[in-house]
């Protein structure tokens, strides 16, 4: 088995605790409080990253360079943006159709990966992804009257068009991701994976804080009321990110994400397990779609 494999399912299953616990925080803060503590919290567990791997491993750092730069900005800000779009798809009456489109992200990955990298998929691996995406969309609308008929009908309203800006966003975002870590060319994935990352966070960290200074101090204030379950979110959402970075360091955006859909059948294990949820139909049959094309990218490679 392929290293990218084990770490990105590991990536995803820590990345549904993170979102559980942000859940969690919503009730104690905003939306962009809650937004904030996965990069501002989690700065100190970056940072220690790179400090175990170049002290404690004796790891170089990598040679930072101006087309790494370019490609952190661009996928800090992209996935700021990107999160942006999403969370405003709710305020729309309709919005799963929106969530829907945005699950397009790994399909549109592979298309940025071609533009921006010159990286072709194979017609496996597109194939993979055209299943698990299926899959995901089946279940963002598993809960609304809606059709499929209607739903691809609905392609050009407003809420499907945000929907596609979010996933071409979260796209670029990944694709720009591996482009920034392979830029800094050493001296191992795991180096430059922890770099980039350092990095990105502490920007991303910056660019928030910023925003709520201007617009919404007391928001702040919240936010330090809830730092003990903060930290357990930024813990777990830099670890996952660290993940992401490796994996596409070591792999394709594209393929990355479509394996990381798997994110959706932990989620509904823990709906199913903890909460004694009942899933319908069509959520089933959307996790059997993902899994199957989890399946299918894995035998491709």
């Amino acid at each position: 088995m392929e290293l990218w494999i084990p770490i990105t399912i590991a990536a995803a299953f820590l990345q549904n605790i993170r979102s559980a616990m942000q859940k969690h925080l919503k009730g104690v803060m905003g939306t962009t409080g809650a937004t904030f503590v996965r990069f501002g919290f989690g700065v100190p567990f970056a940072l220690v990253f790179v400090a175990m791997l170049h002290l404690g491993a004796g790891h170089a750092l990598p040679r930072l360079n101006a087309t790494f730069f370019a490609w952190m900005l661009v996928g800090g800000l992209g996935q700021i943006a990107a999160t942006f779009l999403l969370i405003h798809l709710f305020s729309f009456r309709n919005f799963a159709v929106g969530t829907a489109y945005s699950r397009t992200e790994p399909a549109q990955a592979a298309l940025f990966g071609l533009i921006f990298l010159g990286e072709k998929v194979s017609a496996g691996a597109l194939a993979a992804i055209g299943v698990s995406v299926f899959g995901v969309m089946l279940i963002s609308v598993a809960h609304t009257p809606l059709s499929w008929r209607a739903l691809f009908a609905s392609l050009a309203g407003r809420n499907a068009l945000v929907g596609l800006a979010s996933g071409a966003l979260f796209g670029i975002t990944a694709v720009a991701y591996r482009a920034a870590s392979l830029a800094l060319g050493g001296p191992n994935f795991i180096m430059q994976a922890a770099v980039t990352l350092a990095w990105v966070i502490v920007f991303q960290s910056l660019v928030m804080a910023l925003w709520m200074l201007w617009q919404d101090r007391a928001e702040i204030g919240r936010i330090r009321k809830a730092w003990k379950p903060a930290l357990v979110v930024g813990l777990a959402g830099a670890t996952a990110s660290f993940g992401w970075f490796m994996a596409m360091t070591l792999q394709q955006a594209a393929v990355v994400k479509a394996l990381a859909q798997v994110e959706m059948i932990f989620t509904f294990a823990s709906t199913v397990y903890f909460f004694r949820e009942r899933i319908n139909l069509m959520e089933t049959a959307g996790c059997l779609l993902i899994v199957a094309g989890i399946l299918l990218l894995l035998a491709m490679g």
